[in-house]
């Protein structure tokens, strides 16, 4: 195994907005990877199976219709997050690296 153990946490905050679509994309993927946000999205999803998905009878068979995802982060000049460090998210952060501001926390 990696040495997560060990792997630094950094607290990001957005300085900019990038005009690039997959740029804002990159952005926030690596906000939903804040442990938060995961449980605020787990928790969400459970709901939605339980009570936001239309099910309907169509040709003799059940069709489910599924309620879109909730968006639960924005990228927003200011916006803070906080990820673990690990050599498979370096390359992502390394591309979005001039809209955000890193501090060790």
């Amino acid at each position: 195994m990696s040495n997560t153990a060990t792997t630094p946490t950094v607290q990001f905050t957005i300085t900019a907005i990038p005009a690039e679509h997959r740029r804002q994309q990159t952005l926030l993927r690596l906000m939903r990877m804040n442990p938060g946000v995961q449980g605020a999205l787990s928790r969400l999803k459970r709901e939605r199976l339980r009570s936001g998905n239309r099910r309907t009878a169509r040709a003799g068979r059940i069709w489910l219709a599924r309620e879109e995802c909730t968006r639960v982060v924005f990228v927003e000049k200011g916006a803070t997050f906080t990820l673990r460090m690990t050599p498979q998210i370096a390359a992502d952060v390394k591309s979005v690296e001039k809209y955000l501001e890193a501090k060790a926390g």
